[in-house]
């Protein structure tokens, strides 16, 4: 497995070591140190973007049955976005074919339906390669994730209002647990009519909008709802400035596409793309799993659970 270390990942290895399968996972030196969950895997150090490694550190000249990568960009942007969420997956599928790897689960996003950023264009050209490779291939598509929708828990708590974008009833999503996910993307290896498939996969319960979070975290909290509302203008005036400075500074060129990101999550919802309207549909959204996100709130609230937020989350 690759991309073990993230809360996804971590909640995959838990899912694949209790379905008893032997799970072999390949971390950068130091990342696993301490963590619980990779009890009863194989732990494994090396560097994933390169091919030696991966064969000599990896793979150990064994034969392996199947490849699961929860690996991802940290940022989005396009140098990391190609490197990782495509040219890293390039180089592991090789060498796990040479393993005698015979089928890869592949953590993708539903995002990757409307490609307008570097890591979606990315993500998509490996999906490509992989549907290509021969290997017998489930393409897991999630929807949001809680870790990315819970960053204002504490500044609701501290009196400050909650944003959303416009009214905050533009967009919805069908937020999953990282647990619902890891035990989805371990189904993945043992049932049949999921392989060769893209999945699009969301949690339990029905689609939810930013207002409807923002309205039931404050009656979990008894507060009086305060929502304000931010410009969706707003943050293309900051990405035109970005965009013109980053002509001569590079690092405003980051910048600038961390910007376009969030703006892409602030306007487009996080649910199955119908092809024919070009709207999205919750109804053609599969869920799974039991885990609601204001479960996971309720959890946050009473320091039960940690809130760690992704580098793509909005608030």
């Amino acid at each position: 497995m690759i991309g073990g270390t993230g809360t996804i990942g971590r909640a995959t290895v838990r899912a694949l070591v209790a379905a008893g399968h032997h799970v072999v996972c390949f971390v950068r030196p130091g990342k696993a140190t301490g963590l619980a969950e990779f009890a009863g895997a194989t732990i494994r150090f090396g560097d994933v973007s390169n091919a030696t490694s991966l064969a000599e550190n990896g793979f150990c000249g064994e034969k392996f049955e199947a490849l699961v990568s929860c690996l991802a960009s940290r940022t989005g942007v396009p140098k990391d976005a190609w490197a990782i969420d495509h040219a890293a997956h390039i180089t592991a599928l090789a060498a796990a074919k040479a393993a005698g790897v015979t089928q890869m689960v592949l953590l993708s996003a539903i995002c990757v339906q409307k490609p307008l950023l570097a890591f979606q264009h990315a993500k998509l050209a490996f999906e490509k390669a992989l549907i290509e490779s021969g290997l017998d291939y489930s393409i897991v598509r999630a929807t949001a994730f809680f870790k990315s929708l819970s960053g204002q828990i504490e500044r609701v708590k501290s009196g400050k209002s909650f944003l959303v974008f416009g009214d905050g009833t533009g967009t919805a999503c069908k937020p999953i647990s990282d647990d619902d996910l890891g035990q989805f993307i371990t189904e993945c290896l043992d049932v049949p009519s999921r392989r060769n498939q893209i999945l699009p996969i969301g949690g339990s319960g029905k689609a939810i909008t930013p207002r409807q979070q923002a309205e039931k975290l404050f009656a979990m909290l008894d507060i009086k709802p305060k929502i304000s509302s931010v410009p969706v203008r707003l943050l293309d005036v900051i990405i035109a400035v970005l965009s013109s400075l980053g002509r001569v500074v590079p690092a405003l060129a980051d910048k600038a596409e961390l910007a376009r990101i969030g703006r892409y999550y602030a306007t487009e919802s996080m649910l199955v793309l119908d092809p024919a309207t070009g709207r999205y549909d919750a109804a053609a959204t599969p869920s799974t799993g039991s885990e609601t996100l204001f479960d996971f709130y309720a959890d946050v609230i009473k320091g039960k659970a940690n809130a760690e937020r992704g580098d793509h989350a909005v608030f």
